[in-house]
């Protein structure tokens, strides 16, 4: 019991339990924990910017391969896009077979069109200059905007050119090369600190929540939200469970061993709260730096799995409760158009919503209006989102490295049954990677 207490997991859940009775007990005291979640948030993005940039190019420079980075980023994009056709076409399945929407009978006229204003607007600019638009964006004016702003694929596209240029230097490039992966190191440390935080961080995400909604604001729409559960759990075990076992892995061994980073995504509904965690686990596994410096951040913006899911169930589940009628070719439009809108949707707030109003502008039968129906259960869909989308990348990263052999089969062995300790400084050129607090082993002491 000491053991699981002084654990980041243990204590992760003894908060996310604390936040649940505050919730339920003190509802008006718990909404005023909301400054601890988006606190620990606000710490994590802040250090995500310039660490993407540090792994990345030591990953390039380290492998001295251009072409093998260019096959890995190659493969990635292929695998992205067939990941998420499944996924859009489960969605849509799902939802034509459950009838989540059917017998609601919503009148459109009735809805209040004001709660839709500030995502119509952020769903005009997502849509408003298509795929070339798109593509533009991801080159910033300057790399300083980059990372000022965030924006971690603009951030991503300088790092592969810069890993590309050291490269290219040879002898030259070393020295840049080595003070790069100093500064990676002593950003995990920073890393390493903020994770500590952890736990105030799931007590206000989650109290906050309870509080303010309420555990009995899911049975407005319980059917949609229970299908959708399901529709992700579905996902992982039965099709990334295929693709790890093609991998040769096993999912479940993943899952236990990336159980703190599960636990805090479940609070703060963030997959970008474990970001620096995540890329630190996999290296930990044996995966090659440039292979997880290059899925992991893509992967963030183009390997949306429960993401694509929700917007084909919610687009379908809207045209049922609103009685609209909907042909095959709009259906066939529907995935089309998520393919595209859904690679645009990390960092923009309210993203879900925004990419299904997006989704939507572009077939005129749904009722974009009818997306107030999902608002009031978004939160809930959204813990199951984070929670697929960063499975999704993580199987993806270790598929990946094992289809172009990037991942030492051995040490990731060792470390999903828990029988190897964090790589040594000699190991890895860096001491900090993987702070013990991270990466818990059962039979060691924290």
């Amino acid at each position: 019991m000491r053991r699981f207490v002084r654990s980041l997991f243990g204590q992760v859940v003894i908060a996310l339990i604390l936040g649940v009775l505050a919730g339920l007990l003190a509802p008006e005291w718990a909404v005023k924990l909301k400054p601890l979640g988006d606190g620990f948030i606000k710490l994590i993005k802040m250090i995500i910017p310039i660490l993407v940039f540090c792994v990345v190019v030591h990953g390039i420079a380290g492998a001295g391969d251009l072409k093998r980075v260019g096959r890995v980023g190659v493969k990635a994009l292929i695998y992205f896009e067939v990941l998420t056709t499944i996924a859009l076409g489960m969605g849509l399945v799902l939802a034509f077979v459950f009838e989540p929407g059917v017998g609601m009978n919503v009148d459109t006229s009735k809805l209040d069109a004001s709660a839709m204003a500030a995502y119509a607007s952020n769903a005009d600019k997502l849509t408003s200059g298509g795929t070339v638009d798109f593509l533009m964006k991801l080159i910033p004016t300057t790399v300083v905007e980059a990372f000022a702003k965030g924006d971690v694929l603009q951030v991503l596209l300088f790092a592969v050119l810069f890993g590309c240029a050291l490269t290219m230097l040879g002898e030259r490039g070393k020295p840049v090369s080595a003070l790069v992966d100093a500064l990676s190191m002593a950003l995990f440390k920073v890393m390493g600190i903020i994770i500590k935080l952890a736990p105030l961080g799931v007590l206000g995400a989650i109290a906050f929540t309870v509080g303010q909604y309420g555990i009995g604001s899911l049975k407005q729409l319980g059917m949609l939200v229970a299908l959708f559960y399901v529709s992700v759990l579905i996902f992982v075990f039965v099709v990334l469970g295929l693709v790890m076992r093609l991998s040769g892995f096993s999912l479940i061994k993943l899952l236990r061993y990336l159980r703190e980073e599960l636990t805090i995504v479940f609070a703060t509904t963030s997959s970008d709260s474990v970001l620096p965690q995540i890329m630190a686990k996999l290296r930990n596994m044996g995966v090659r730096d440039s292979t997880v410096g290059l899925v992991i951040p893509t992967g963030y913006s183009f390997n949306l799995d429960a993401f694509s899911i929700y917007i084909t169930l919610a687009a379908v589940f809207i045209a049922q409760a609103t009685n609209t009628p909907i042909s095959m070719s709009d259906l066939l439009t529907i995935l089309a158009i998520a393919l595209v809108t859904s690679k645009g949707a990390h960092g923009v707030p309210g993203s879900a919503i925004v990419v299904l109003a997006a989704t939507l502008h572009a077939i005129p039968a749904i009722p974009a209006i009818g997306l107030v129906l999902v608002l009031s259960v978004d939160w809930f869909m959204g813990i199951a989102r984070a929670l697929g989308n960063l499975i999704g990348n993580c199987v993806a990263t270790v598929a990946i490295a094992a289809w172009e052999g990037d991942i030492d089969r051995e040490r990731a062995h060792a470390v999903l049954d828990g029988k190897a300790e964090p790589l040594t400084e000699e190991e890895d050129h860096a001491s900090a990677i993987v702070p013990p607090v991270v990466v818990p082993i059962p039979h060691s002491s924290h």
